[in-house]
């Protein structure tokens, strides 16, 4: 389970933000929390107002140990021309509620469980616990791969209900979607032109801010193969950072070595033109560089897995894998490097 929610009287430690000094912008203490969003990356305040709950429009950005504003404007996400200006006007349920809980209630706005819970992902399971059987519970690794993956997409991707208002609210989240479910009948992925840099994607259609994984993912040549999510996280808890199954170069060499036939056909150390042990030769670093915006500088991985080459840059301005480590060189050199390396189609460059 995925403890993001957190109701800080039972939990004393959730709040991981500095109050000992708060900026103008903090006008609530801790004792006005009632849950807590966050713990890795950011951490939002909501308090309760008659049977919703709303956010503060303070955050705790926790890599940089600093308080940041939290509050959307205009041009950013598409339901803010929905709700009022203020974030007292703008309830969590139908903007975050859904993803962040089992069994959001559109009518009474009650969650059956906080967090993702076992049902979020398996589907309902009181027939299964008063008779288990393969027949009465959702198994991801028993479905399709496109059904596996909507599991997971239902909030890794960035996108708007096909049926919006819902119970007078304009939702952003698959309400009415159940695991098992094909979610393209329940949400639209966010639209993208090619060429045009928005609030969600760059040029090439690369998703620039969190919570898109599913939106890079499905342009993937893995996800078109039939790869799943889970080939490389287990949502149930590693001791791997991300949840992934194994170490990250050994989870993409597992399946993409001189001995298989996905290749490279040449070694990491051939392949990515740097040293075995150094940072360039992270498979993370080419193919899912860190460019993807969650709160300031802190950015997550990118997830189509392509190899985002110098010439991006200088033609759409948007980050490239080279520069995103190489940061005291500009694209024009790391450009003319790659140009270089003779074992890679000099066409992926463009």
């Amino acid at each position: 389970m995925a403890n993001v929610v957190r109701d800080p009287r039972e939990h004393p430690g959730a709040i991981v933000a500095d109050f000992a000094a708060p900026p103008p912008l903090v006008t609530f203490k801790p004792a006005d929390v009632a849950l807590v969003y966050g713990s890795k990356w950011k951490q939002r305040y909501f308090y309760k107002r008659g049977n919703d709950y709303f956010v503060y429009p303070a955050q705790w950005d926790i890599q940089n140990r600093v308080w940041r504003p939290y509050h959307p404007g205009p041009g950013s996400d598409w339901w803010v021309g929905f709700y009022g200006s203020e974030q007292s006007e703008r309830p969590t349920g139908p903007l975050c509620d859904g993803c962040h809980s089992v069994g959001y209630d559109t009518r009474t706005h009650a969650v059956v469980e906080w967090n993702v819970g076992c049902e979020k992902c398996h589907g309902p399971g009181s027939d299964h616990v008063r008779a288990p059987s393969r027949a009465n519970i959702v198994n991801p690794a028993r479905l399709d791969s496109v059904q596996a993956n909507d599991i997971c997409l239902q909030c890794h991707t960035q996108g708007r209900p096909l049926r919006n208002p819902i119970e007078g609210r304009y939702y952003d989240w698959p309400v009415g979607f159940t695991a098992g479910e094909r979610l393209a009948g329940y949400w639209r992925l966010e639209e993208h032109r090619l060429g045009e840099t928005s609030f969600t994607h760059f040029a090439d259609g690369t998703a620039h801010k969190n919570r898109m994984q599913g939106n890079d993912f499905v342009q993937s040549v893995m996800y078109r193969r039939g790869v799943t999510c889970f080939a490389c996280h287990d949502v149930h808890g590693t001791a791997n950072n991300a949840d992934l199954v194994r170490p990250p170069n050994v989870v993409c060499l597992t399946c993409h070595n001189p001995r298989t036939p996905m290749g490279p056909p040449e070694g990491p150390a051939e392949h990515s033109h740097h040293p075995l042990t150094s940072a360039g030769s992270d498979c993370r670093g080419c193919h899912m560089p860190q460019i993807e915006q969650t709160i300031a500088n802190v950015n997550v991985r990118a997830h189509t897995f392509r190899f985002m080459p110098p010439e991006l840059t200088l033609a759409y301005k948007e980050p490239n894998s080279c520069t995103a480590c190489h940061v005291d060189k500009d694209p024009k050199w790391a450009d003319a490097e790659v140009q270089k390396w003779g074992n890679v189609s000099p066409w992926r460059m463009q």
